[in-house]
């Protein structure tokens, strides 16, 4: 059995492959394109135990690629392996080679690799946040273009009917009035795009009952939940909420050193997409729950809005783990009993002890 290290990127990647015992038995650059991985995999006296590859732009076609053919892939995580293998010479063959040792010694860090449907459902959730996240900043500009004229806006929604009616009347500067024109343009052509995004979101997730748990959750509407099921999918990749929120950036880090403890701000490593929806939905000016209300105007009074906010997105994605685990929901925001087939689910705990506790409730 041999062990291959693969060094992988757009252009050309470097492969590495070591016998049983250690020794080098092949080290070369290739351009990175299906035909010349399998003709190297082919030329392998021995079937490959395993390929080793970092985490990197464009991954996915190469994981494809050893799914099709049979070679059980290792995605290695990044950050994780500079930490184990970090060295005074480093380049792509001294990468390859030590993706090659680590999996042979069983030392690799390996990250999950997400399947294609996985990948596909993460395009598009993030395609339709991307699109009304451009168009939100299309939307402020225009805002701003009024004000920097002293132009105020005498209806509540400036991009409803009589909004756009108004800004019709508008009249600017002959700069300001082009950038205002080209704003509502892209505007309206971005429209339908995101509507279509919509649309083939709610095709793809119809009647999933993920998405059913998640959506009772305060601050949490169809597109956050999507987004949401998209990234964690499988959710027991985590064994508690601890570690779903360390994957989404949402915990502090740490550095401690005998008796002295200092944590930091957030890691904000991991999933940004994720990160984000959170604290977007911590965010909303809105928050109907009194105890998850209780809970942020607290943590405000003591440490400020901003903590505050983390704090809250970080209670949320709590709230969401135990939604996603458990087949009956969360048991402080249930689904209501019209869209489940377990009306009758006993007494529900407080969202205080749901996000505090690192275990599921006993059942009543």
């Amino acid at each position: 059995m041999v062990y291959v290290g693969v060094d992988l990127h757009r252009k050309s990647s470097y492969v590495a492959v070591l016998a049983d015992d250690g020794e080098l038995l092949a080290s070369r650059r290739i351009a990175s394109q299906p035909d010349e991985f399998l003709r190297v995999f082919g030329e392998l006296e021995a079937e490959p135990t395993g390929v080793a590859f970092e985490a990197t732009y464009g991954w996915g076609w190469f994981a494809d690629l050893l799914s099709d053919i049979g070679i059980p892939a290792h995605m290695a995580h990044p950050l994780a392996t500079k930490a184990i293998s970090s060295a005074r010479v480093k380049n792509d063959r001294v990468d390859a080679k030590t993706l090659a040792h680590l999996l042979r010694t069983n030392l690799l860090p390996e990250a999950w690799a997400a399947p294609p449907e996985v990948r596909d459902a993460r395009k598009l959730a993030r395609t339709r946040v991307s699109l009304a996240r451009i168009s939100s900043r299309l939307k402020c500009q225009t805002h701003a273009l009024l004000a920097d004229q002293a132009i105020e806006v005498p209806v509540t929604d400036l991009f409803g009917l009589a909004g756009r009616a108004f800004l019709e009347e508008v009249l600017l500067r002959p700069v300001p009035q082009a950038r205002l024109q080209a704003n509502l343009r892209l505007i309206d052509l971005l429209a339908p795009e995101v509507a279509q995004a919509d649309r083939e979101l709610r095709e793809l997730f119809h009647g999933d009952p993920r998405i059913e748990r998640l959506t009772p959750i305060p601050g949490i509407g169809f597109t956050t939940a999507a987004l949401i099921v998209a990234e964690v999918w499988d959710v027991s990749r985590f064994p508690s909420p601890e570690h779903l929120c360390s994957w989404a950036g949402l915990t502090p880090t740490e550095r401690s050193s005998a008796d002295h403890t200092r944590r930091g701000h957030i890691s904000k490593q991991g999933s940004r997409w994720l990160r984000w929806a959170m604290v977007e939905s911590a965010s909303r000016p809105y928050l109907k729950d009194p105890t998850l209300r209780g809970f942020r105007d607290g943590i405000a009074r003591r440490r400020g809005a901003k903590i505050a906010k983390v704090a809250l997105a970080r209670r949320l994605l709590t709230l969401c783990y135990y939604a996603l685990r458990d087949e009956d929901g969360c048991r402080a925001f249930p689904v209501p009993p019209t869209r489940t087939k377990h009306p009758n689910r006993g007494r529900a705990r407080s969202p205080q002890v749901m996000a505090s506790s690192g275990t599921a409730a006993p059942s009543d």
